[in-house]
């Protein structure tokens, strides 16, 4: 078959098209997946900031909950899909079957477990997640409706994962585009028309989230992928979860890193008050959206590492890998010296008559740009990684980035008070970055026998 021309099947696919096009036809519906998610976030952060400057706070305080949801979610879908990507670029479509429909029995169990234990611990869990008194009222009325969205929140994720993993990006980005920017539109009508204050993001957000699942289960029930998922093809083996469990851990390591340090973070700025976090939490948002093109363009060149590396086809995984790289280092490039710049206009969008949330924002949105180009290289190696099966490697990296937050965002407040809290992910996006880069360059050197 020519390399020049678009492989009619999906395996064909995967395996022959030139990686400079194939990548970005399935990272293009991933990316816009990523950004709509991200941006609907953001909008719960634009509109409850309109309120007052502890409304704002409060997102971010319930943003760790949001995390630990994620952090499942994203579990059992990368882990499941992980195994069935590999299988399907060895051609057993059934033994693929097998692990999609385990995985969505295990998201459903897990999603109802979660909402359960959250329900009955609210009011502990708020105060643990960095809360401030002033804060709280509107963090618990915002972190009802999350709570109550678990399991819906889970499923999503996990059918999102398998629907990308196979190659179908573009369905899954539908589902959770509609989701997305009905959460936009609703968010104002709840939050003002019906005088819901903070709840109304939250209840917004809930409702979205099931009209997203509503449409991603159609495509499975419509049959619209190549994997199948049925009750009759859920396992009873502890092994087929255990190993579901071993593939998405870099993911619950990621996700769940993310919401210990984003704990470390509320806890160190409300030791400055109200300001410092609502300006924190701002900044972490509009960073999400950033980071979520490159997210979305690593979670285009997963499934091609997956087919490739379970077809023996190295070459294509190198090439796939610096490709992608390169790519997004570009792209983060180009972002950040546009953010620097931006910076104090972007933290006025979200609270124009707090002087202290812009000045506070700025400089910490600023110190986060300086490092931002290193991003790409900390992403691909812990999706690298998980693609060829090689947890543990992923899981180090995967919390390495975050994991290395916490304890710099202590020592560095500790040492030079908010200015230090401000330069905290910058100085541990840095040490991030080199140690990734080593494991990647003595991988390739070592496993695959190729130069870095």
């Amino acid at each position: 078959m020519s390399h020049t021309q678009e492989p009619s099947g999906q395996r064909e696919r995967m395996l022959e098209t030139p990686i400079p096009r194939l990548i970005p036809s399935l990272a293009a519906p991933t990316i816009i997946s990523m950004l709509v998610t991200a941006i609907y976030n953001m909008a719960d952060t634009y509109f409850v900031s309109q309120l007052n400057t502890s409304a704002s706070g409060a997102v971010g305080v319930v943003f760790s909950l949001m995390a630990i949801i994620q952090a499942a979610g994203f579990t059992v879908g990368m882990g499941s899909g992980s195994i069935a990507s590999r299988l399907l670029g060895r051609d057993k479509g059934e033994e693929a079957g097998v692990y999609a429909s385990s995985g969505v029995a295990a998201a459903l169990v897990l999603g109802l477990v979660m909402a359960g234990a959250g329900l009955l611990c609210q009011d502990e869990l708020i105060w643990r997640l960095g809360s401030t008194p002033t804060i709280f009222p509107y963090a618990r009325d915002y972190a009802f409706y999350i709570i109550l969205g678990t399991p819906v929140m889970i499923l999503s994720f996990t059918l999102n994962n398998l629907l990308r993993w196979q190659g179908k990006a573009s369905l899954a980005v539908f589902g959770l585009a509609t989701g997305g920017i009905l959460n936009m539109i609703l968010d104002p009508i709840f939050i003002y028309g019906f005088q819901m204050g903070i709840g109304g993001a939250g209840a917004a957000t809930l409702l979205s989230q099931c009209v997203g699942l509503t449409i991603l289960t159609s495509f499975f029930l419509l049959k619209k992928g190549g994997l199948r998922v049925t009750l009759a093809q859920v396992s009873r083996s502890p092994g087929i979860y255990l190993a579901i469990l071993k593939q998405g851990m870099p993911s619950f390591f990621r996700q769940g890193v993310l919401s210990v340090s984003t704990m470390a973070l509320n806890y160190n700025a409300r030791l400055f008050g109200d300001a410092a976090v609502a300006a924190l939490s701002i900044v972490g948002k509009v960073f999400m959206v950033i980071q979520s093109v490159v997210i979305g363009f690593g979670q285009g060149f997963q499934p091609v590492l997956g087919y490739n590396y379970g077809a023996g086809r190295l070459d294509r995984v190198k090439q796939a890998v610096w490709f992608s790289v390169k790519t997004c280092t570009v792209i983060l490039t180009c972002a950040a010296a546009a953010g620097f710049i931006l910076s104090p206009h972007i933290i006025t969008l979200f609270r124009r008559d707090d002087a202290m949330v812009i000045d506070i924002g700025t400089r910490a949105f600023r110190w986060q740009c300086l490092t931002l180009p290193l991003g790409a290289v900390l992403v691909f190696a812990n999706m690298f990684f998980q693609s060829l099966g090689k947890s543990w490697r992923a899981v180090i990296l995967a919390v390495c980035r975050q994991g290395l937050y916490i304890p710099l965002v202590y020592l560095l407040t500790s040492r030079a008070g908010l200015a230090g809290l401000e330069r905290s992910q910058a100085c541990a996006d840095l040490l991030a970055f080199l140690l990734s880069a080593g494991v990647m360059a003595h991988y390739f050197k070592t496993e695959f026998g190729l130069e870095a």
